[in-house]
């Protein structure tokens, strides 16, 4: 079995299991089975913290949520709502071996120029950034904890 990198994120006892030489695991959220990228061992690893350190329901994220950025379809990787419904986080996850550049923060940028989310993360599962957006005076502030759901 392939090794799973480590990641500055709670472990979480997640199902996996190995086809054709593939690890796949069950994503709750999605209710499907799926490989094991790099990018998706963060994104699973995050959805957990999010649920069991934050307090985020599941029922109100959504994973690889599809989008336009001048007329190119994109997928945002995590996209959480609050009970009304509104957009109220948006995460960016990269693969650990992926540096969190400002090509990362830009890419987010973009994203969020359609879905205007106020709190935005970018992850590696290495390093974590958090930001609050105000888009009434087109300012952003890096925080250093995410706030936990009931915080918002």
């Amino acid at each position: 079995m392939n090794q799973l990198q480590p990641l500055a994120l709670p472990p979480y006892p997640f199902k996996i299991t190995e086809a054709n030489g593939q690890l796949t695991l069950f994503d709750e959220l999605r209710k499907k089975t799926i490989i094991i990228t790099p990018e998706e061992w963060v994104r699973q690893h995050f959805v957990q913290y999010l649920i069991n350190q934050k307090n985020y329901p599941k029922t109100l994220m959504r994973l690889e949520g599809g989008l336009k950025v001048n007329t190119m379809a994109r997928r945002t990787d995590i996209v959480v709502f609050n009970t009304s419904g509104e957009k109220i986080l948006m995460v960016e996850c990269k693969a650990p071996s992926v540096a969190i550049t400002q090509k990362v923060f830009d890419q987010i940028a973009r994203y969020n120029m359609s879905h205007k989310v106020s709190l935005l993360a970018v992850t590696n599962g290495l390093q974590h950034y958090y930001c609050r957006i105000n888009h009434v005076d087109c300012t952003y502030q890096f925080i250093e904890e995410l706030p936990g759901f009931r915080e918002l």
